[in-house]
């Protein structure tokens, strides 16, 4: 991809991003997701000011980190097997699946091990869909009171993956509700848990994800794909 169209990408995005956030929010900024995407396409983003990506396997981020020369900032965005915790402690600044005690478990284990502290988002099921993973909202605050007593893990805040309904009233409210979870959390104050990061939007919806706050959106078919996408 020439970085000219990446930068006249990016460009139109972080405009659309300030124009949503309509004031109320700082505009969120841009994990670039960069699943499939060799090196040679992604190190041009660290120019344009993108230091921080997402990636959903963990063969791909194994192979992919000697070649970015050290320039990113890489969070694990996708479902994550216990079994390959192991193999990613080093390559990542955050995990932003975890949904399950058994996965906080073993990324609390491999992290002591490694002699780190592994930064977390908690993922939320808005819409109960259990092929994307994540926690039900009324499940939330046992689950975050269970793990606040695992030292490895850090918990930041919380991810979320939107069902596809296209610009609906129904997608809105999923967003609105996602964002009043995050600020009753944060208004809780749990010890240990920290509400910095509300990570949610991709490249279908990433507007309505600066219309409700989120700090992050998870952008790629936006910035990569051959589609040319505009704001929804």
């Amino acid at each position: 991809m020439e970085t000219d169209l990446l930068r006249e990408r990016l460009n139109r995005i972080q405009s659309a991003l300030e124009t949503a956030s309509e004031g109320r929010y700082t505009p969120p900024r841009i994990l670039a997701v960069t699943k499939t995407h060799p090196a040679e396409m992604i190190l041009p983003l660290a120019d344009l000011g993108v230091l921080e990506i997402g990636e959903n396997r963990v063969q791909e981020i194994r192979e992919k980190a000697p070649l970015l020369e050290g320039k990113f900032a890489v969070h694990l965005i996708g479902r994550l097997q216990t079994n390959k915790v192991k193999y990613i402690m080093k390559d990542v600044v955050m995990i932003q699946s975890l949904d399950r005690m058994e996965l906080a478990h073993e990324i609390n284990r491999q992290a002591l091990k490694h002699g780190i502290v592994m930064p977390v988002l908690v993922q939320v099921s808005p819409a109960g869909e259990e092929q994307k993973g994540g926690i039900a909202p009324p499940l939330l605050r046992p689950f975050l009171k269970d793990i606040v007593h695992l030292p490895g893990l850090h918990v930041r805040g919380l991810m979320a993956v939107m069902p596809n309904l296209g610009p609906t009233p129904e997608l809105d409210a999923l967003f609105r509700n996602m964002r009043s979870l995050f600020e009753q959390i944060r208004e809780e104050a749990i010890p240990g848990i920290d509400m910095d990061e509300l990570s949610m939007g991709m490249s279908g919806d990433y507007l309505y994800a600066a219309r409700h706050g989120a700090t992050m959106v998870r952008i790629g078919s936006a910035l990569f794909g051959p589609r040319d996408y505009g704001p929804k």
